[in-house]
């Protein structure tokens, strides 16, 4: 695995940091492609946690050390991305990628950060329809998970600075927390936040007609899911299901195209559809391929490379994978140059405030969530704290302090148990 680089090579100057990819020579075209190749890689190789920690490491990377892009920046993106249907982080990640290298960044940042997720899934997949079992390494997310903590917490100080930037966002931070912890539907809360902002900031400009008002995008609902008769299964002793690798695709092309929240709304979905309508999977294996998405980094969506390859082989993982994150990619493609022009209306601008101020408190409701499941006794407590310090006073890498994590996570299952 690449390790971390540093902050600005030597000769990184700011002019070329910040310059348009289409002005830039065919070799320097290339560097930044091998770049946005290399961090993804690298993020989608340690971002345990979900999206709550992929979205603070992007942050560490992208705004702190490389210098990409303001903070500001990336909050426009987060709150761009969070009206969208899909998986965010990668979203985030499909954004930053377009950003700095227009159409070929974005397939290039996008496929290196679901890349490693994908390849795990894809052999634990293989290893889990050979042996019908799912390795047991709850010792990596014991100690990893307590860093990712600390992690966060980083991201969402930095962040909520520049997101909490007067009285009527920082009130709608503070309700979005609360709303979440009391279970309100996040894309509602998102939108209400963003409006009541917009309202509060416009009051004085009463004869200013409201302007265009950026709502989620919902991809087509797609019918038909398979084609043909399917085949039947209910436990995993039963027969091989025999399903195409067309109908996999089309299943996962529909709930990409529609799945809002976190990854683990994929549950209910698949559950629902590929258990109780379908019967492509029992119940067990469904619990499985979750169990398995827990234990690798990256999206959690990459469950369905492990679903595509139980059901259909090779070409279901590749035609899974395919189906749930291509339309992340286009819904970004084309939503990404309308980012800026958001800012020029007071509106649109005001209501991207709100809407950025309610992600900030999505990500600190989660971050509850996290730390009351990640700090469980007294080493998970020492690991989050030694990480804190690291994190806010020495400013160590995420990428570090996620293997140092993993580490300590070994140590105390096995050598101190």
């Amino acid at each position: 695995m690449t390790m971390p680089s540093p902050e600005l090579k030597p000769d990184d100057q700011p002019d070329t940091l910040q310059a348009s990819y289409s002005t830039l020579s065919p070799a320097e075209q290339r560097g930044r492609l091998r770049e946005l190749a290399t961090v993804f890689f690298r993020l989608g190789t340690v971002a345990f946690g979900g999206p709550a920690a992929h979205v603070a490491m992007m942050d560490d990377e992208v705004v702190k050390r490389r210098q990409w892009m303001t903070r500001e920046q990336l909050l426009d993106l987060m709150g761009v991305t969070n009206l969208l249907p899909g998986p965010n982080s990668t979203e985030l990640a499909i954004h930053l990628g377009y950003e700095r290298a227009g159409w070929k960044g974005l397939f290039v940042a996008g496929s290196c950060f679901i890349f490693p997720a994908l390849t795990m899934m894809w052999l634990l997949a293989a290893i889990y329809v050979r042996y019908e079992t799912v390795p047991q390494v709850e010792w990596l997310l014991y100690g990893v998970k307590p860093v990712i903590i600390a992690v966060v917490l980083k991201a969402l100080w930095k962040l909520g600075k520049k997101a909490a930037k007067d009285r009527p966002t920082t009130i709608a931070g503070v309700g979005a927390i609360a709303a979440y912890l009391l279970g309100a539907n996040e894309i509602l809360m998102l939108l209400v936040a963003g409006v009541l902002v917009a309202l509060i900031k416009n009051m004085s400009n009463r004869g200013t007609t409201a302007g265009l008002f950026f709502l989620p995008i919902s991809g087509l609902s797609v019918t038909g899911t398979a084609s043909g008769p399917l085949a039947q299964v209910s436990a995993p002793a039963a027969t091989a299901v025999s399903v195409g690798w067309v109908s996999v695709f089309l299943f996962f092309l529909k709930i990409g195209s529609i799945l809002y929240g976190s990854g683990y709304v994929l549950l209910a979905f698949l559950q629902r559809d590929l258990v109780e309508r379908y019967q492509w999977l029992s119940s067990q294996q469904l619990l499985d391929a979750v169990a398995i998405g827990q234990i690798t980094p990256g999206p959690v969506l990459t469950t369905a490379t492990f679903v595509g390859y139980v059901v259909a082989g090779h070409m279901g993982a590749i035609a899974g994978t395919i189906g749930i994150f291509l339309p992340a990619f286009l819904l970004v493609g084309i939503v990404n140059p309308w980012v800026p022009k958001l800012r020029q209306s007071p509106w649109a601008s005001a209501f991207l405030d709100g809407v950025n101020a309610a992600s900030l408190g999505l990500m600190a409701g989660v971050t509850y969530i996290l730390t009351r499941a990640a700090v469980i006794d007294v080493p998970t407590l020492l690991i989050a704290l030694v990480s804190a310090i690291a994190v806010f006073r020495y400013k160590i890498n995420a990428a570090w302090l996620v293997l140092g994590g993993a580490g300590l996570g070994f140590i105390f299952k096995f050598l101190l148990a």
